[in-house]
């Protein structure tokens, strides 16, 4: 059986807890961006559409790179428990 190894696991878990803590705050900021840009949108101003859409793609891209830091964080921790197959 493996030893078990409890620095590494609270690292692992401090770096999930940490992405997903800057994911939710990316998702508000995203959220915040879509309704200020529609406002504008709405008012007349539709010269904000455009670096809003990309704004909120760029936001939309790191939030999927974190998801899959996390996911990998995750399968490595799941590895590491699973004793060798004989």
């Amino acid at each position: 059986m493996l030893p078990y190894n409890e620095p590494a696991r609270k690292r692992g878990l401090t770096a999930i807890d940490g992405a997903l803590m800057l994911m939710i705050v990316l998702l508000m900021v995203q959220m915040w961006l879509l309704v200020s840009t529609l406002e504008g949108y709405l008012a007349g101003h539709h010269d904000v559409v455009v670096p809003g859409a990309v704004i909120s793609g760029l936001l939309f891209t790191a939030c999927g790179g974190l998801l899959l830091f996390v996911l990998r964080l995750d399968r490595e921790a799941k590895a590491r428990r699973k004793p060798p197959s004989t």
